[in-house]
């Protein structure tokens, strides 16, 4: 039979750079599962549901809210997103490890949970880099932008509640470092 997999939660703040590291250390590790979230926001171009997203209803959101369907979920700028506990628990009873890209308010309620889990958490060099990339990005208005940068100030503070910390200053060194945590994880029992 099986061992139970291993589950791992990586937060950042916007502009630190976590997809991108979060598709090297899924293209490294063949055997990691990514866990897709459901949303109530509506596809954006390009994205495909139950690869990119869950796309459901707001009211068959809020229906599985009352029957503990989420493991984790939280309403960001009038939109629901949440993670299954049923899809999460049925991975790692498989054996699957399982991988989470989630944000901060997400992490704490599943750190809460019995779940025994790896908690990663992915910092910018310095707070004018993460301005300088979410500028650079060119998909926010300015507004939009002081509001990311409002939130990572408060995301950053909380950094200590996670297991390991990887500083994204060279992206070639922050994947190494990320990948040598889950080599690391992945061989423990």
């Amino acid at each position: 039979m099986t061992g139970m997999g291993k589950l791992f939660l990586i937060s950042a703040p916007s502009g630190a750079g976590k997809t991108t590291l979060v598709r090297k250390v899924l293209n490294r590790f063949k055997s990691l599962f990514y866990s897709v979230s459901h949303t109530t926001r509506s596809p954006r171009k390009n994205e495909q549901d139950s690869v990119d997203y869950f796309f459901i209803s707001l009211e068959e959101f809020e229906r599985k809210i009352s029957q503990d369907h989420w493991l984790e979920w939280a309403k960001v700028h009038d939109n629901y997103y949440g993670t299954s506990k049923k899809f999460v628990r049925n991975c790692l009873g498989k054996g699957w490890d399982l991988l989470l890209d989630i944000d901060i308010q997400g992490a704490r309620q599943i750190m809460d949970s019995d779940l025994d889990l790896v908690s990663i958490f992915i910092m910018p060099p310095s707070f004018e880099i993460l301005f300088q990339r979410l500028e650079n990005r060119g998909t926010d208005s300015r507004e939009v932008i002081a509001r990311r940068l409002e939130n990572a100030k408060l995301e950053m503070t909380q950094k200590d509640m996670y297991q390991y910390v990887v500083v994204n200053d060279d992206l070639d060194e922050a994947i190494e470092e990320l990948c040598s945590i889950f080599e690391k994880e992945i061989a423990q029992p």
